[in-house]
């Protein structure tokens, strides 16, 4: 699975042309016609719906950055998972570390927003990251898994839980000149992997890495890192498509 997260960073003119681009890259590569690439992307609020359209037929899947807690009813400025359901949004992205420090959402928070993918039918995206580097990757799995399970609590209470993709997003990673090293990305992704294995409520699960991904990550991983949430690596389109040559490379 590789997904793009566009932050704030283009203007919406910008955003339909990236769009454009990267859904042509997809209609003719064979990593996404052959199933062996999964494909996302997540603009801005106002351009979900004309990326939809641009998307069309390529095999791209449609994301969202957020979305409240809430359904409907009083709350300006919010966008429901009713909504992004209703225009065709197939992932939310939940618990970026900087919507946990910009704007102090906490585990709560987190988790009325899970459970509102849930039961709005859409697929939690939920990132997950430990502040600080740890000394051994163990400890980045028992910080980052315990977010997984404080996130997913009440869907899982609720009986709504079901397959989610994790990103995890080392928080000092993010924003950095590099990602964080190959041997600690791959021993924290198979953590995090078995810990869901471990959760039949969350069979079908899926574990991407993001902080600083980009090119030839894939590559240095040997096929052990089963995806990338792509950021400011992946503003240029043509950097998709080196990604998805990695993934035939790997097939």
């Amino acid at each position: 699975m590789i997904g793009v997260s566009l932050k704030m960073y283009f203007s919406h003119a910008r955003t339909l042309a990236w769009a454009g681009a990267v859904a042509d890259i997809a209609r003719r590569h064979p990593a996404v016609g052959s199933g062996a690439a999964t494909l996302f992307v997540a603009p801005t609020f106002p351009a979900l719906v004309p990326v939809r359209g641009l998307l069309a037929g390529s095999g791209v899947q449609l994301a969202a950055q957020d979305l409240s807690w809430a359904d409907d009813g009083a709350f300006t400025g919010e966008v429901s998972g009713a909504e992004l359901r209703e225009i065709g949004v197939d992932l939310v992205e939940i618990g970026h570390a900087e919507r946990r420090t910009l704007f102090h959402e906490d585990d709560a928070t987190i988790a009325g927003k899970v459970h509102a993918a849930c039961r709005n039918h859409l697929r939690p995206l939920l990132c997950v990251g430990e502040p600080d580097r740890a000394s051994d990757p163990t400890e980045a799995v028992a910080a980052v898994t315990a977010q997984l399970d404080r996130a997913v609590a009440t869907a899982v209470a609720d009986d709504l839980a079901g397959p989610l993709t994790v990103a995890y997003e080392p928080v000092w990673a993010i924003g950095a000149p590099a990602p964080a090293p190959d041997d600690h990305i791959v021993a924290v992704l198979d953590g995090i992997e078995q810990h869901l294995v471990a959760r039949p409520e969350l069979h079908g699960s899926t574990v991407v890495y993001g902080g600083s991904a980009g090119p030839g990550l894939l590559t240095r991983g040997q096929g052990r890192i089963g995806g990338l949430f792509l950021g400011r690596f992946a503003h240029d389109p043509a950097a998709i498509a080196t990604i998805l040559d990695e993934v035939v490379a790997l097939s």
